[in-house]
């Protein structure tokens, strides 16, 4: 029973006893340091590499020279900004950067005397004291769970407060784009017009979330991603100062999945020395294997079987990338990749020297670039751009994706645009009689077939949806007092001014007879009853002329909207009978003509008849049946 009483280990204070115990017994062990001491406890703590080998000095960034050197002038010249903001993507030294600059600003030197500087001694109080996260005047506050207003009040309150031990009172904000608008606002005062003894520097990944009027208050550096090359070379210092041996592939495969991040490196170089045999020796392939670029080959697999038209080879590795837990989404996702960077590999040719591309990509992912066309890859980015968004969408994430990658498997069967055209004319084409005046074009999915003059494709064609014959409509506006010559130039203008009397104008009225002036109708009875009181004073306000509006009983011309049909069926029918276009609905089966329109027809879809068939202008009378109507005045 332990308690009061319990007495077979030594009080904390008692002295060790040497020898054997009273009754010969053995001498009761000395209590283990580490398990007695906490700090020693946390010092023989491992620590992983990634806060080990923290900077500790502005010589030790890499990839930051333009912020060294422009911090090492500004504390030469005595011209250091009240507040910083630092931004770029994770691990890149944001936070690192702020602690040496509150070290710069608060190292008092080894003989207690010195002032800010760009290289702080490490040894003074103030540098010890920093670097340990333990200064009473340097605070930091993470804005990702500090975001409101009473936080920001806090630090606004300690700036009232002259530093207890250093130089300068330092506030580090990490992630300040999370503090909320109010926050924000709060701390722009003391942020314009601090205290002489205080520095704000601020940390981001998302530097478009922090307000222009913070920013506008700060000097910002904008730390880049640190390229492979520099980080493979930290990496190999890190694993010589670790006694690890590692090949130089190996650690070039860790640079480029760090994707310009030193700490997320460090981070897998710490997972690849644990995964490595003890003392043994970090190889590519075992980097590879714990990266998973095994999968990365299913990728580029997966992109040739696509291209090739090869379904049953494509589910095939679908199949296995799903049993492997494998996301399909996230495999469109990196198809879409891929398809960017054959695209880059087509378009700069050298890419393929450098060493910023994995090793795949520059020998498999050049080879397949060559092989394909600009207007396949820019086909397969729009559809699988698409069907990601088919993916979030749909209700089976799996079944989808299958979908999508069926779907670019048969389109890449298809040829491209250009080959279609001049298969097409190859066969004929060419030899047809050359389109009517006022050309059409041939729009089929997302392309167009123009039909003017030389006959080409701009954008690819697709099955899936009908070929459409579409014209721009050239629709003249009319002047300050325009002058009517057609019953159709009269009905126009009701278009803007009064919506409804055009609807009844062209649905519902028959043209007996035209001349400037007079205009004889027949109505339809579901014409409202004051359709030509309405017509003619709409007439005059707009020509400034008084126009007479007779009804007649005469049958008259058909509507305009019957006569605009009438117009659509026979230009379709002449569409319909164009070699090009026959031999596009003959490739494509399914394929129709959804829609047409004429460059000489006007809003109703009529052909303007030549000026020579219009009547002469002059003075004209109705019938003397005709019933007659009084403009309304204005």
């Amino acid at each position: 029973m332990s308690g009061l009483f319990q007495d077979d280990q030594p009080l904390p204070d008692a002295p060790i006893p040497e020898g054997p115990g009273l009754f010969g017994d053995a001498p009761v062990a000395a209590p283990d340091p580490a398990r007695s001491d906490p700090a020693r406890s946390e010092t023989a703590a491992y620590r992983v590499l990634a806060r080990k080998y923290r900077p500790t000095t502005f010589a030790d960034l890499i990839g930051q020279d333009v912020m060294v050197r422009t911090l090492r002038n500004a504390f030469a010249l005595d011209r250091v900004a009240h507040a910083f903001m630092l931004t770029g993507v994770r691990g890149v030294g944001k936070t690192t950067t702020a602690r040496l600059i509150a070290r710069a600003l608060n190292c008092i030197g080894p003989d207690g005397a010195g002032g800010p500087t760009i290289d702080p001694c490490g040894v003074c109080p103030n540098c010890v004291a920093i670097l340990a996260d333990r200064h009473p005047d340097v605070q930091e506050m993470d804005a990702a769970s500090r975001t409101g207003v009473d936080d920001v009040r806090e630090i606004i309150e300690a700036t009232r407060f002259r530093p207890m031990q250093a130089r300068t009172k330092v506030f580090i904000i990490d992630e300040v784009h999370m503090l909320s608008r109010s926050a924000f606002n709060a701390l722009l005062k003391t942020l314009e017009e601090p205290p002489p003894t205080v520095k704000f520097i601020f940390a981001t990944t998302e530097i478009r979330k922090v307000p222009v009027t913070v920013l506008s208050r700060c000097m910002r550096f904008d730390l880049r991603r640190i390229s492979a090359a520099e980080l493979a070379a930290l990496f190999a210092r890190v694993a010589a100062a670790e006694q690890v041996e590692a090949a130089d592939e190996a650690l070039m495969l860790i640079a480029r999945a760090a994707d310009g991040s030193a700490r997320d490196g460090l981070s897998l170089l710490d997972q690849a020395i644990a995964q490595a045999p003890a003392g043994g020796r970090i190889e590519a392939d075992g980097v590879a294997d714990m990266l998973g670029l095994g999968y990365r080959d299913t990728i580029f697999d997966a992109m040739d079987a696509a291209m090739g038209g090869q379904t049953a080879a494509l589910l095939t590795l679908t199949d296995a990338a799903h049993s492997r837990g494998t996301d399909l989404g996230v495999l469109l996702q990196d198809l879409l990749e891929l398809t960017h960077t054959l695209t880059r590999l087509k378009t700069v040719p050298e890419l393929r020297h450098g060493r910023e591309l994995p090793e795949a990509e520059r020998t498999r992912g050049a080879a397949m670039a060559d092989r394909l066309s600009m207007a396949t890859l820019a086909r397969t980015w729009q559809m699988l751009l698409k069907g990601i968004g088919e993916v979030e969408a749909a209700p089976d994430r799996r079944a989808a994706a299958e979908m999508v990658l069926i779907r670019l498997c048969y389109v890449a069967e298809l040829p491209t645009p250009g080959d279609l055209v001049r298969k097409l004319t190859t066969e004929g084409a060419t030899s047809a009689p050359p389109p009517a005046r006022g050309a059409m074009r041939a729009v089929a999915g997302g392309g167009t077939v123009a039909m003017a003059q030389p006959l080409a494709i701009a954008q690819p064609l697709a099955i899936a949806q009908p070929v459409a014959v579409v014209q721009p409509l050239a629709i003249a506006q009319p002047d300050a007092a325009p002058r009517i010559t057609s019953f159709r130039e009269a009905v126009a203008l009701a278009s803007a001014r009064e919506p409804m009397l055009h609807a009844h104008l062209r649905h519902s009225v028959h043209l007996v007879r035209f001349s400037p002036g007079v205009i004889e109708l027949r109505q339809q009875p579901e014409a409202p009853r004051d359709l030509a009181a309405r017509f003619a004073a709409l007439l005059l306000d707009a020509t400034g002329m008084r126009w007479t509006i007779a009804l007649s009983a005469a049958p008259g011309e058909a509507t305009l909207d019957t006569q605009g049909a009438e117009a659509d069926t026979a230009r379709r029918n002449t569409a319909a009978e164009h070699p090009l276009v026959r031999a596009i609905l003959e490739t494509f089966p399914g394929a129709v003509i959804a829609q047409l329109t004429d460059r000489r027809a006007d809003a109703f879809g009529i052909v303007a008849e030549p000026p020579s068939m219009l009547e002469p202008d002059g003075p004209d009378f109705a019938p003397l049946d005709a019933e007659f109507v009084e403009e309304m005045e204005p």
